[in-house]
């Protein structure tokens, strides 16, 4: 049965239900060697969520966006000109936090429309890989690939798949982005200078450039991160199915009353 045609509160549970196989997945992906080779792509596509967050912070904020790239080993550079410093920098971590967080809270809170968000995601993705996605230094294109790889896919299923699978689709990648973004900046709280090739991790560029603590910038990072995925889960998730109990609990009291009365 399509989730379009069910009941309020049988959509509901059954989102609350797919949100935990989403997490549920995610935890396995991470933990089990076996499964790296699924892991591996979904860790792309996560980094080249983080690089977008760069560059769309740049073009937000007044700036250009020369190029982003995305490198075989989880790395990536946004190349951007112009723009408020202060929030281009933070809009990697963040900016995929936010974007896992918004997925999440959306997927969920408007279970019945997945497909559409999918659809609608897909198309930007696609979008944003044809104007700023480029190979990186070794030639390799591999932010092209991921970009026009996961926009098809979100695209095709948002056309064609059923919404549950829709519906697991975008929870899998939002809690990827979100946890991963959170876990990851959790872990430069405990090694500032951590760094992939020679990219210097954003936490350690911000602190440089604005002379404040480096560890104060990974804590405060950390702790938004947190405070927006608990966000998605609670409004998007939690509360919208604890108020359709409540509801069909009292509709189920006031039939009661009601046959009492008769």
């Amino acid at each position: 049965m399509s989730l379009i045609t069910e009941k309020p509160t049988n959509y509901r549970r059954r989102a609350l239900l797919i949100s935990l196989v989403a997490i549920i997945i995610v935890y396995f992906l991470w933990n089990l060697p076996e499964l790296k080779v699924i892991l591996y792509p979904i860790n792309l596509f996560v980094t080249y969520i983080h690089e977008a967050g760069h560059s769309l912070a740049a073009i937000l904020t007044g700036g250009s966006v020369e190029s982003f790239v995305v490198s075989a080993n989880g790395s990536g550079l946004a190349r951007t000109v112009g723009g408020n410093t202060a929030l281009i920098m933070p809009a990697g971590y963040l900016g995929a936090s936010l974007f896992g967080s918004l997925l999440f809270f959306f997927s969920n809170r408007f279970a019945r429309y997945t497909r559409s968000i999918a659809l609608f995601l897909g198309l930007f993705i696609l979008v944003f890989t044809v104007l700023f996605a480029r190979p990186d230094e070794t030639g390799a294109p591999v932010a092209i690939v991921v970009g026009t790889a996961f926009g098809a896919i979100l695209g095709f299923i948002g056309l064609k798949g059923p919404t549950l699978l829709n519906m697991l689709l975008l929870n899998v990648l939002a809690v990827s982005a979100a946890l991963e973004a959170v876990f990851d900046l959790v872990y430069l709280t405990q090694n500032i200078g951590a760094s992939r090739g020679m990219v210097t991790n954003d936490a350690a560029a911000f602190a440089t450039t604005f002379g404040v603590s480096p560890d104060l910038i990974a804590f405060t990072w950390a702790g938004v991160a947190v405070m927006m995925f608990a966000f998605a889960l609670w409004y998007g998730a939690y509360k919208p199915l604890r108020q359709e109990i409540d509801h069909a609990y009292a509709a189920v009291s006031n039939r009661r009353r009601s046959a009492l009365g008769d």
